[in-house]
């Protein structure tokens, strides 16, 4: 197709598989990559793709690229991402105003711009399960409020002409990717994970399903505006997952001898949040706390296919092994 795209955090996790999906079916596709990416991250596309350097946290830089440039399709991936040791002027500049440059220019040229939002904006653990589109918003870290900021910035536009989608992938899984599943399995394996001995309920998304989010707005007319928590079918409860990663890895079931009382997640967690540590809070919460989303929009609207956590989550297991391997 010819269709002219640009597309931003091609070299992230998420980035990276959309464009994979991308240059399968359009052949004029420009990606901002910051200067000094590494080439191992882009080399995949290095045939495929017109790269322009660009580092959103300037925006003076990308203001005049933009002024310069038109569109047909705007995916905007890229962020500085939470947990990063960046200053929070850098937060704001590549979260929020880049992306309201971004917007400015897709509603000038009858762009249609799809973004890509975090569950992170009801909070790291949401006031209401399943979190929906209603659910109230929490900025309880610094980057969960510039993706805040950065929605209400893109419905601003919708008013004026834009045309958006926004997309809030869960946590993401898949193979190449070291955030929280890889982790995971990695404590699974080095026996060093502890749980409580309360059921805690996650959503993880499969990264195939947020790459079919993606290419279905792609490709669709939608309503401008509109909003899609994507993750996988169902949620999982977190002991069921710890079993089957633990089965994958080493054929057995998981020990439940270290599950250990819920206060002592409830004590840490508090500890961390007086030391100001974000890192942490997330860690005690994600293992301690119900987090799932209502994604039946999503899958209806997107037609998306369905996926559940167990036994797919089999594709993180063996590239670890892998890993392992090397």
């Amino acid at each position: 197709m010819t269709s002219k795209i640009l597309i931003t955090g091609v070299s992230g996790f998420i980035g990276r598989n959309i464009l994979r999906q991308l240059v399968q079916k359009y052949d004029n596709i420009t990606a901002l990559i910051r200067p000094g990416t590494k080439q191992l991250r882009i080399e995949e596309f290095i045939d495929k793709v017109n790269f322009k350097e660009i580092d959103l946290t300037n925006i003076s830089v990308l203001k005049e690229y933009l002024d310069e440039n038109a569109f047909e399709i705007i995916v905007h991936i890229g962020a500085v991402r939470g947990g990063r040791k960046s200053s929070k002027s850098d937060y704001f500049a590549a979260n929020v105003n880049a992306t309201e440059q971004l917007v400015i220019n897709a509603r000038d040229n009858n762009s249609k711009f799809i973004f890509c939002s975090s569950v992170g904006v009801f909070g790291a653990i949401p006031l209401e399960l399943p979190a929906n589109n209603y659910t109230k918003r929490q900025e309880d870290n610094y980057y969960h409020f510039t993706k805040i900021r950065a929605e209400a910035i893109i419905q601003k536009y919708v008013l004026y002409g834009l045309k958006a989608a926004i997309v809030r992938p869960s946590i993401t899984y898949g193979t190449n990717d070291f955030g929280f599943p890889f982790t995971l399995t990695k404590l699974i394996d080095k026996k060093l994970l502890f749980l409580p001995d309360q059921d805690v309920i996650i959503h993880l998304a499969n990264i195939n399903v947020i790459a079919q989010a993606f290419m279905k707005l792609i490709e669709i007319d939608f309503h401008s505006g509109v909003c899609y928590n994507v993750a996988d079918s169902h949620p999982v409860e977190l002991h069921k997952l710890a079993e089957f990663i633990n089965n994958e890895l080493r054929g057995k079931a998981y020990s439940t001898k270290k599950n250990i009382d819920i206060k002592y997640f409830n004590n840490g967690e508090r500890l961390a949040k007086y030391l100001k540590s974000e890192l942490w809070i997330a860690r005690f919460q994600l293992i301690s706390r119900h987090w799932y989303f209502d994604v039946e929009s999503s899958y209806s609207d997107l037609s998306l296919k369905g996926t559940d956590t167990i036994p797919n989550f089999k594709i993180v297991t063996d590239w670890y092994k892998g890993l392992s391997l090397k």
